[in-house]
C-alpha cells in the first residue's frame, strides 16, 4: 500500500528529509498499512449476471501448473496456494535482468507457506529481507469447485515500491464472496526493481533498464494466462487492481504496450500516476522521465564505487544485497521510468491522448488521504505539527504568493489542529483534485466508475499511535474492507461490515462483467464530467461532488 513517501510535505525542512519521505515512512506504512483487513459479510444471493451458487464438493488442493504440481491449503471458505514461483530467481547474473521462466520441478511442491519477500530494508515495523529470490505469487480461490471459469483478479501490492509483499493481503473473503480467483505476486522493489542505468540496458534486459519491477508484474500476468484455468479461473477475464504504488503500477500497465491483452479490466486505488504539479515533496514513486531516473542511477553507482561505465554492470552485480538495499530510497526513491523500453510515454500523456490499453476502469482515492502521512511523520519524529510549523511547511511547498493564498483559504483556526490543517491541504491539492482530473481524461476514452472511500470512522492501526486530530478516511483505510490482515482491526460495526460487503460486491461484480452494479446494491453511475463520484461511507453510499469537496477550482489557480 501504501507508503506514499513523496506526500510528506512535513519533511521538507527536517534533516534527512528523503529518508523520512521513504524508508522511515515506508517502514511505518508498509507493515501497518499492509494491514488489510476485516471480515466482510456478504450476501451470496444470485443476480442476473452472477447466478446463485449451488453446493459443490471442495476443489482439490493439488493443482498442476505448467512448471509442476503444487499442494495448497483448504480453509473454511477458500483454497489457498502460496509461494508458487512464476519466474526464475533474479540473482547472480539475473540481477537487473528481465524475468525468466521458472524452472520446472518433479513431484508435488509444497504451497502452504508464502514465498520470500523481495529484498527490502528494515523499517520501524517491517523486518528486513535480504533475499532476492522472491518472484513468487499466491492464488486464492473459492473453496467449492465450479464447472464455470471464474474471473481472475491480480492484486499488485503497494508500499512505495520499496516495501511489501503479496502475502500481506488475505483474500479469502474476496474470493469466496465474490466467486473470483485472486492472484497476488511479489515483484522486485527499490534499487533491485527500478534502477535505471545505461550499463544495464539490453543484454539480459530485454528492454531498457528502470522497470524490472513492472516487468515482473507483467511476467506474473503471463503466468496467469498459462495457469489460471488450472485453478478454475478464466484467462480471458482478468482484472488488475492495486493501491498506492500498486495503483501507480496499474497506471503503468495500462500504458505499457506489452501488457495489452493480458488483462481486460483495471482498478486504481489511491495511485499517483501523473504530474509534478501535484507533488508536495521529492518525486519518488510516480513515473519520472528516463533522463532523471538514469541520472539518479549514475549517482548511486558512483557512490557504490561503480562509476566506470564499462565496468558498472559487473561492479553493481558484485555488491551485496544488504549494501544495495540501503539505496532503495535515498530521497529520490524508486518508481517507474518513462521513455523507451516498457513505458514509451508517461501515463498522463497517454490518458490525455487515449494512447493506452482501453479497458473498463474503477478509480478512486480516500477522502482524507494525507491524514495517515501526517500521523506517521509525527509519530516517527515525536514532533507534533504546530501552527508555526504548519505555516513553515506551506511556505516550503508553494511560492510566497500562493502560500499566502493557501493559508488564507485553509486558516489553522478552522481545524482541530495544525496537523489536520496540513493534512487537508495536501489531501485536496495532491490527491482529490488530481484524481478528478485523471477521471475526466480516462472517461473520455473508456468506461470509468469513480469513487471516494469516505468512512471517517475507519478503524486505525494497532501499530501506530493516533494523532491529535480525527484520522478520518485515511490513506489505505479501504483495504481492510477488501482484505484481511492482523495489523488493521477491520470493520467492526454492522454498518462497516455492510460497507465491506458492498465494496466486495462492487469490486468482484466489476471483475465479472465490467460493471460494478448488481441487484440489491446502491446504484453506481458511470463517471460523468460533472465531478461527481460514488461516495463509499458506512453511514451511506451516495454521490459526492469531488470538485467542491476538495476545492478544485481554487487549486486549479495555484501555481498557474
Amino acid at each position: 500500500m501504501r507508503q506514499h513517501d513523496h506526500h510528506d510535505g512535513q519533511n521538507r525542512r527536517r534533516p534527512r528529509a528523503g529518508r523520512f519521505g521513504g524508508l522511515l515512512l515506508a517502514a511505518i506504512l508498509a507493515s501497518s498499512v499492509a494491514a488489510c483487513g476485516g471480515v466482510a459479510e456478504s450476501a451470496t444471493r444470485g443476480t442476473p449476471e452472477t447466478p446463485a451458487r449451488t453446493p459443490a464438493a471442495p476443489a482439490p488442493t493439488v493443482v498442476s501448473t505448467d512448471a509442476g504440481a503444487v499442494r495448497g491449503t483448504l480453509t473454511s471458505d477458500a483454497r489457498l496456494f502460496q509461494g508458487i514461483p512464476y519466474a526464475a530467481p533474479p540473482v547472480g547474473q539475473l540481477r537487473w535482468a528481465s524475468p525468466q521462466r521458472a524452472a520446472s520441478w518433479r513431484g508435488i511442491r509444497d504451497a502452504t507457506k508464502p514465498g520470500n519477500r523481495c529484498a527490502q530494508s528494515a523499517g520501524l515495523i517491517d523486518k528486513a529481507s535480504t533475499t532476492e529470490d522472491c518472484l513468487y505469487l499466491n492464488v486464492t480461490t473459492p473453496r467449492d469447485s465450479s464447472a464455470r471459469k471464474l474471473p481472475v483478479m491480480v492484486w499488485i501490492h503497494g508500499n512505495g515500491f520499496i516495501n511489501g509483499a503479496g502475502s500481506l493481503y488475505g483474500a479469502q473473503q474476496l474470493a469466496d464472496s465474490g466467486q473470483v480467483v485472486v492472484v497476488s505476486p511479489n515483484y522486485r522493489l527499490g534499487i533491485f526493481g527500478f534502477l535505471a542505468h545505461p550499463a544495464l540496458d539490453r543484454g539480459r534486459a530485454r528492454q531498457l533498464s528502470g522497470n524490472f519491477g513492472l516487468e515482473d508484474q507483467q511476467a506474473a500476468l503471463q503466468w496467469v494466462q498459462r495457469n489460471a484455468a488450472a485453478f478454475g479461473g478464466d484467462p480471458g477475464n482478468v482484472t488488475i487492481f492495486g493501491e498506492s504504488a500498486g495503483g501507480t503500477s496499474v497506471c503503468s500497465q495500462l500504458v505499457a504496450p506489452g501488457s495489452a491483452g493480458l488483462f481486460q479490466k483495471a482498478i486504481l486505488q489511491s495511485g499517483e500516476c501523473t504530474g509534478r504539479k501535484w507533488s508536495p515533496g521529492p518525486p519518488t514513486w510516480f513515473p519520472l522521465p528516463r533522463s532523471e531516473r538514469e541520472q539518479h542511477g549514475l549517482e548511486v553507482a558512483t557512490k557504490l564505487g561503480c562509476a566506470n561505465p564499462r565496468a558498472a554492470a559487473p561492479c553493481l552485480r558484485s555488491k551485496s544485497t544488504e549494501e544495495l538495499a540501503k539505496w532503495s530510497d535515498d530521497g529520490v526513491g524508486s518508481g517507474p521510468t518513462v521513455g523507451g523500453g516498457m513505458l514509451p510515454i508517461s501515463p498522463d500523456r497517454a490518458f490525455a491522448t487515449g494512447d493506452f490499453n482501453k479497458v473498463p476502469i474503477i478509480q478512486g482515492t480516500t477522502r482524507d488521504e494525507h491524514h495517515l502521512f501526517t500521523a506517521a511523520i509525527e509519530a516517527a519524529t515525536g514532533e507534533v505539527t504546530t501552527p508555526a510549523s504548519y505555516r513553515e511547511q506551506i511556505g516550503a511547498l508553494f511560492t510566497p504568493s500562493d502560500a499566502a493564498r493557501v493559508l488564507a483559504r485553509y486558516p489553522v483556526d478552522k481545524f482541530r489542529s495544525a496537523g489536520e490543517a496540513l493534512s487537508t491541504v495536501v489531501t485536496d491539492w495532491a490527491w482529490g483534485c488530481p484524481v478528478l482530473s485523471r477521471d475526466r481524461a480516462l472517461a473520455a476514452h473508456t468506461p470509468l466508475y469513480a469513487y471516494e472511500f469516505a468512512d471517517d470512522t475507519a478503524p486505525w492501526f494497532s501499530t501506530l499511535p493516533k494523532p491529535n486530530f480525527p484520522t478520518g478516511a485515511f490513506h489505505g483505510a479501504e483495504l481492510q474492507y477488501l482484505f484481511h490482515d492482523e495489523q488493521l482491526p477491520g470493520p467492526s460495526t454492522p454498518a462497516q461490515k455492510q460497507l465491506a460487503a458492498t465494496m466486495i460486491s462492487y469490486w468482484t461484480q466489476f471483475a465479472h462483467t465490467g460493471n460494478p452494479n448488481s441487484a440489491g446494491q446502491p446504484q453506481w453511475q458511470p463517471f460523468q464530467n460533472n465531478g461527481h463520484v460514488q461516495s463509499l461511507g458506512s453511514s451511506s453510499i451516495t454521490s459526492a461532488d469531488l470538485a467542491k469537496e476538495h476545492q478544485c477550482a481554487f487549486w486549479g489557480s495555484v501555481g498557474s
